[in-house]
């Protein structure tokens, strides 16, 4: 990486417990990468709405920042680091953190957000991060997953 090429840390953030420990994460490798930390929320059309979508967009980016609020506010309490940017995308969660990954020196997800099978130790999108990231990836499990799954 050039030195004049600022470093980031990108984040996914969905709200999970596991994407607000990975935002804690990327803070204390923040120094290590001398980078900055960008947390990144996705948003996607609604699954249950294909043609159409009873809320416009706008609504859709409120609660989306909502939600990147209350977990940076969760991991940070109020004091969240200077060096952080945190924004809203519109697209879907694997093709937009993926893109974002270009300019990352490291991604971090959380291993599972919001999904609907909840024994597994490894969700859709970040298994997908994983295999498809233009940088490494850091997949992070909430406290006492361990204890949960033998491991």
């Amino acid at each position: 990486m050039s030195p004049t090429h600022a470093s980031q840390i990108v984040v996914g953030v969905d709200g999970s417990e596991q994407s607000v420990a990975a935002l804690r994460y990327a803070l204390r490798l923040a120094p290590v990468f001398e980078a900055t930390i960008r947390a990144v929320a996705v948003w996607d059309d609604p699954a249950e709405y294909p043609a159409y979508v009873p809320l416009g967009r706008s609504e859709y980016t409120a609660v989306a920042r909502k939600e990147l609020d209350d977990a940076l506010t969760a991991a940070f309490g109020d004091d969240t680091p200077p060096r952080m940017d945190a924004s809203v995308v519109f697209g879907h969660p694997v093709k937009s953190l993926v893109k974002a990954s270009n300019d990352a020196a490291l991604l971090v997800v959380g291993s599972r957000g919001h999904g609907k099978f909840r024994g597994l130790l490894l969700g859709s999108v970040s298994s997908a991060c994983v295999a498809h990231a233009h940088c490494p990836v850091l997949v992070v499990r909430k406290a006492g997953d361990e204890d949960q799954h033998g491991i």
